[in-house]
């Protein structure tokens, strides 16, 4: 594997609950904009912390919020520890923040995957684990209180090519949101609306070198042969591709909202009054479509578990076919198992 290369900017490119419903996840909106715009229009809670890998998107990203916010911003480098140039990451990270006096906590994870679990994601959870630990972190005696992720429009289109190759329903093509809230902390991705070819621009313009990762070079994940083969083509074939592209995104989290809202009143409505598990009888009383939205919904809200689309098929066919005290559901769904216990479903992780 070839080591990374720091770089001078070139401007040529290469989980919902009740609470999440009240503030509902915001998309941004599907028009690009320059780097300058979006910081204009990026108001988080103060102090924040930067996501800081030491690519071209997430030093852009601090430099404008530092510049913006002097004394308010400090960053977070995880380091995964998957490749050879992870100290080097790390150490133009240093030299960086070090330039910008900004503090740096630098944190080891480890992005081991489970059994049936891809290696994106398993680094992806890692991530999140290290920046809740950021919730009570004080900075300058305040507690952090919101985190900045560097994706870009170009990330969005290939996050929404990618749901699409693997059959991704609503919640899959409503790509990434700008806006959410996890574990006390608010999230935004607030250059999701500027192309990445404009962000190394910016860089350009201002003579701020960052990090070249080389496995974006590697063909062998999916999202890079995206960004190699597709997005050229699509440039080429739709100028305009990611504004649309963008939109029927945000259509399509609209629609995943609308998904949402009613599946928190069906699993109201089928909900054991004393534990909020979900009762059979009543599940069989909804459509199939409501009762996979409800069940979908329940497991990721209160487990964080999303069933694959074969798991929740299988689990819809047995609570079709529980009539009798007899009838055993035990299905693998995510990372654990449901299971029918009496006249409700249960799940665990063993």
């Amino acid at each position: 594997m070839s080591a990374c290369r720091v770089m001078g900017a070139s401007p040529t490119p290469r989980p919902l609950d009740a609470k999440s419903l009240r503030a509902p996840r915001v998309w941004a909106s599907p028009v690009t904009q320059s780097v300058d715009q979006a910081i204009a229009g990026f108001s988080p809670a103060l102090p924040l912390a930067i996501a800081l890998s030491g690519g071209a998107d997430s030093v852009a990203l601090l430099v404008a919020c530092a510049a913006k916010w002097p004394g308010q911003v400090m960053a977070v480098h995880i380091n995964h520890g998957l490749q050879a140039a992870a100290t080097l990451f790390e150490d133009h990270c240093r030299a960086l923040c070090e330039q910008l006096n900004v503090p740096l906590q630098v944190r080891k994870v480890d992005a081991s995957k489970q059994a049936g679990q891809s290696p994106e994601d398993a680094a992806r959870q890692a991530r999140y684990m290290a920046f809740s630990a950021l919730a009570p972190e004080k900075y300058s005696d305040i507690a952090i209180k919101s985190i900045a992720i560097a994706q870009h429009a170009d990330d969005q289109v290939e996050t929404l090519l990618l749901a699409l190759s693997r059959g991704a329903g609503l919640a899959g093509m409503s790509a990434m949101p700008a806006h959410w809230e996890r574990d006390g902390l608010d999230y935004h991705r607030p250059l999701l609306a500027v192309a990445g070819a404009d962000i190394r621009a910016w860089l350009a313009k201002r003579g701020v070198p960052f990090v070249e990762d080389p496995t974006n070079q590697d063909e062998q994940f999916t999202r890079n042969r995206i960004r190699a083969r597709l997005m050229p083509a699509l440039r080429s074939a739709f100028p305009q591709f990611l504004d649309t592209f963008a939109r029927s995104a945000s259509h399509a989290a609209q629609g995943q909202q609308l998904l949402d809202e009613v599946a928190a009143q069906d699993v109201e409505l089928v909900a054991r009054s004393a534990d909020g598990l979900p009762r059979i009888k009543a599940l069989q009383a909804l459509s199939r479509p409501r009762q996979a939205n409800a069940l979908r919904y329940w497991l990721k809200q209160n487990f964080r578990c999303v069933p694959s689309t074969a798991q929740l098929s299988e689990l819809l066919v047995q609570v079709a076919d529980c009539t009798t005290r007899g009838h055993h559901i035990h299905i693998k769904v995510g990372n654990g198992f449901v299971q029918r216990s009496s006249d409700v479903l249960t799940w665990y992780n063993p």
